[in-house]
């Protein structure tokens, strides 16, 4: 099992631990817990370690163009100091991993994607590359922390940081003398930033950020929080709503494909899938009663038949019901109900649209 370089810092502050992707992270703290950090994030500023994501740096003359021609979304729409959400497919339409690009120049280009799946990735860029392209593994190189939430901007604003950057803008300053990478992302669905420190200087930058974030009442928080205010967002989780099997168009992800690029990975089979339509696509699922749908939960159609699957479900704190993600069957429209067999009983759902919490990012 991979550890966070903040690893300690869980300890001291008796975090449950747990495997994700490989790596050893907090779930919740002790003092605090799941829906206390996720109140805090929605309320008021939380800090998360991320630093099991993976990092990849794409750097040679024609990086550009190289990644553009790998991956889904079109690298041309931005410019140096912006990051873009993209995926990287294989040539049947699935999805190996969605990612962030975030582009320093046309020559150089510094990748964050999953941490399971920062093998993969690594290894189809490097073996496509040209010989003039340098495609390295830094997963153990930088570590990864997210401040989440309304206050997160008089967070930075603490200790000595102007903010006023646009959504997927990113910067190069320095926290406590450590350099960071800056940028106004992240996945919550509240304003917030993801800030990547080197490996040997995360623990002094998560010192300096949590003593602020506490400072304004609010708390680190774990990822099972994370994942409670990613999916009130719909946002998708690469081996539930994204994977080998579920295209981006069938994940409601089309946004993120450059469709009018001339090439890219995946292309010809997405391309029909959108002409074609698919026969499942994601959907928005709101309990009508108390039952919370979890992944692989059967969903049903009112005659009991089987239409599709849950992708990812909990309880939302905002709605005070039980919420999920679900692959069904396309013709499923919004204002539909479902059901949902929960333990061998049916509970009743309807669809409805995303987000399920209106989203503050921008």
């Amino acid at each position: 099992m991979n550890n966070s370089p903040l690893a300690a810092r869980h300890t001291q502050a008796s975090a449950k631990m747990a495997d994700f992707g490989g790596w050893l992270m907090p779930i919740e703290y002790a003092a605090t817990g799941v829906i206390a950090e996720y109140q805090a994030v929605r309320n008021n500023v939380g800090l998360f370690d991320v630093s099991h994501l993976g990092k990849i740096s794409v750097i040679g003359v024609g990086a550009v163009e190289y990644l553009n021609q790998m991956v889904s979304n079109d690298l041309a729409k931005i410019q140096a100091g912006q990051a873009q959400y993209t995926l990287l497919c294989n040539e049947d339409g699935g999805v190996v991993d969605d990612l962030i690009v975030y582009r320093n120049s046309d020559a150089d280009l510094f990748l964050i994607p999953n941490a399971a799946n920062t093998s993969s990735v690594f290894e189809i860029l490097k073996a496509q590359a040209p010989a003039a392209i340098e495609v390295k593994n830094l997963h153990r190189q930088y570590g990864v922390i997210a401040l989440q939430g309304p206050n997160s901007v008089a967070a930075l604003k603490e200790i000595g940081i102007e903010s006023n950057m646009d959504y997927m803008q990113f910067v190069n300053t320095s926290i406590d003398n450590c350099p960071v990478i800056l940028c106004r992302t992240g996945y919550t669905g509240e304003l917030g930033f993801e800030i990547i420190p080197a490996w040997q200087d995360a623990q002094k930058v998560w010192d300096k950020l949590i003593a602020v974030v506490e400072k304004l009442n609010g708390c680190a928080c774990g990822l099972g929080a994370r994942d409670v205010l990613r999916t009130e967002m719909g946002y998708p989780l690469h081996g539930h709503e994204l994977s080998l099997q579920i295209s981006p168009v069938q994940a409601g992800a089309s946004w993120a494909v450059g469709w009018s690029k001339p090439t890219f990975r995946g292309k010809r089979v997405l391309t029909e899938q959108k002409e074609q339509g698919s026969k499942l696509k994601l959907k928005a699922i709101l309990a009508k009663d108390r039952g919370i749908p979890r992944k692989e939960m059967q969903v049903k159609d009112q005659s009991g038949k089987v239409i599709g699957v849950v992708t990812s479900g909990t309880f939302s704190p905002a709605l005070k019901k039980g919420i999920g993600l679900a692959l069904i069957n396309s013709e499923v429209s919004k204002g539909d109900q479902v059901l949902i067999d929960i333990r061998g009983a049916d509970s009743p759902f309807v669809v409805v649209s995303l987000p399920f919490v209106e989203s503050k990012v921008r």
